[in-house]
């Protein structure tokens, strides 16, 4: 179906949507990817992340990458999240939610039949997806206080079952945010016009 003028002409993404969004995507690659290299110094599983795909060098420097990261991705967050509620596009993008619409979402999706005409407006599957990744990224970060503060947040550490388990949450969110980052790259392989409107924002 072509894509009319209107729709190629609509404004889709904001600036400072777009502005928080490839700041985000920079400051997860480093988290990530310096996160593996502190994992290593101490690993949860039998196995080793790759020394070619982290980032710090030793222990010590990927502390430094991982902290000065955190707080970017915070003050990203939270500026994300002020301008999505002033603005009232959490209202108008995420809801309403429905059960029935994201189990339609879905057998559309197995069957190859899930229309991307539209790309103003998020589908059942990506508005539970975008809201999930928030709530992954939010206890990715209190888990990490746990684990560099454990003696300073003894409630939280206690809410998290105890230092191992939020290692084990914290390791848990960073796996899934991958899982999701991995789904969203195909996606917007198959559906390229996503790329260009968050470059140009239509």
């Amino acid at each position: 179906m072509p894509i009319s003028k209107e729709s190629r002409t609509k404004m889709i993404h904001p600036l400072w949507l777009r502005i928080s969004h490839w700041i985000n995507a920079l400051v997860m690659l480093m988290m990530i990817t310096s996160g593996w290299r502190i994992y290593n110094a101490s690993p949860l599983f039998n196995f080793n992340f790759p020394g070619a795909f982290t980032l710090g060098g030793w222990l010590g420097g990927a502390l430094q990458w991982h902290f000065a990261a955190m707080w970017l991705f915070v003050l990203n967050g939270v500026f994300y999240l002020i301008c999505n509620i002033s603005t009232g596009r959490i209202r108008q993008m995420y809801w309403p939610l429905s059960l029935t619409e994201l189990l339609r979402d879905i057998s559309l999706t197995a069957s190859g039949k899930l229309s991307h005409n539209d790309i103003s407006k998020y589908n059942m599957i990506q508005k539970i997806a975008y809201i999930g990744v928030v709530v992954l990224s939010i206890l990715a970060f209190l888990s990490g206080l746990v684990i560099w503060k454990s003696v300073q947040f003894p409630l939280l550490r206690e809410l998290m079952g105890g230092y191992e388990s939020a290692r084990l949450v914290h390791f848990t969110c960073m796996s899934l945010v991958i899982f999701f980052t991995a789904i969203h790259l195909v996606m917007v392989v198959l559906v390229p016009k996503t790329f260009i409107a968050m470059i140009r924002g239509r």
